[in-house]
């Protein structure tokens, strides 16, 4: 069982890492066809620079991931060694991925009320002009319509791996 475990936290693992590399890749699409939409908001789009938001994989849109896949890397090389640890640090770090991944997947879903609420923060008044919905959908729509069903495989797979993982180790 620890075999299963480990080969569901190696799933999980390229999962995380699947979202810096689509970003790395359609994230300048993505900020172009956003710069369009402040245009046409009248907008001065070096506001997204002034205020460093970022539609690439830079910072923590790439460290998180890694950090996630790196440990779950980790804890699957233990799984398969068989080593008495792999049992505990499955627990803890594949109950803390399901739930990392909750508020990824609330975060999307409520993505253009906490962008404006990001917004507000800034105290920018140029930012808090932005109609923030088309924003994001112009953004969204740079991305190919394949993106929109890797996501859906991500969560399936983080999900899914995560408790056939934890399901896995306690039936050692």
């Amino acid at each position: 069982m620890n075999t299963l475990a480990a080969v569901m936290q190696l799933l999980v693992a390229a999962a995380f890492v699947s979202i810096p590399v689509v970003r790395h890749r359609f994230g300048p699409a993505a900020k172009a066809a956003a710069v369009t939409e402040l245009r046409r908001q009248h907008v001065r789009p070096e506001v997204l620079e002034e205020n460093n938001l970022r539609f690439d994989a830079s910072g923590h849109e790439t460290a998180a991931p890694a950090a996630v896949a790196v440990v779950m890397t980790g804890i699957a090389a233990l799984n398969f060694g068989g080593a008495d640890l792999a049992q505990l640090l499955t627990w803890i770090f594949s109950s803390l991925v399901v739930l990392m991944n909750v508020a990824i997947v609330y975060s999307n879903l409520t993505a253009v009320k906490s962008v404006e609420a990001a917004f507000r923060r800034k105290g920018d008044p140029e930012l808090a002009r932005v109609d923030v919905a088309p924003f994001l959908q112009a953004a969204e729509g740079a991305f190919p319509r394949w993106v929109r069903a890797q996501t859906y495989l991500r969560n399936t797979v983080v999900f899914a791996g995560s408790a056939v993982a934890l399901v896995a180790v306690s039936l050692v």
